[in-house]
Order: structure tokens, then sequence, then C-alpha cells
């Protein structure tokens, strides 16, 4: 998907800044989610790109990351 089409299968959705970005801006991620897939954007570039990737592979990227899983 170029990012053409990703900014435009990607409005009107709900997005959510990281719980780990701070008030004062700096290096933020926003996500939202659809029926179909989960969107990631940078928060200081909501026109730039998004990398749409499959609800499956944002759950295996969830439980990767997850702290339970870290050693």
């Amino acid at each position: 998907m170029n990012n053409a089409e990703s900014t435009t299968a990607a409005s009107g959705l709900n997005w959510f800044k990281s719980s780990y970005s701070g008030t004062e801006g700096g290096q933020c991620v926003e996500v939202a989610a659809s029926s179909a897939a989960v969107h990631v954007r940078d928060s200081k570039a909501e026109a730039g790109r998004i990398l749409t990737v499959s609800r499956e592979a944002w759950a295996g990227f969830i439980e990767l990351t997850s702290s339970e899983r870290r050693v």
C-alpha cells in the first residue's frame, strides 16, 4: 500500500498516543485500529506516512515486546 492509499484508508480513525509519550512532545507514536488492520504514525507528522499492519501482525509485535516476555 502506498502512502496516499494508507492516508486515505486511515482517515476517520480514532488515534491514540503511546502511554510512554510525555506531555512535552518529542518522540511520540500514535496507533489506530480498524476492523482489518492497525495503523501507526508519528504524532508530529499526522499527514505523513502511516505504517499499516494486519491485526495478527500487531498482536505478534505486542506479544514480543511485552514486559512479561522480556528476559
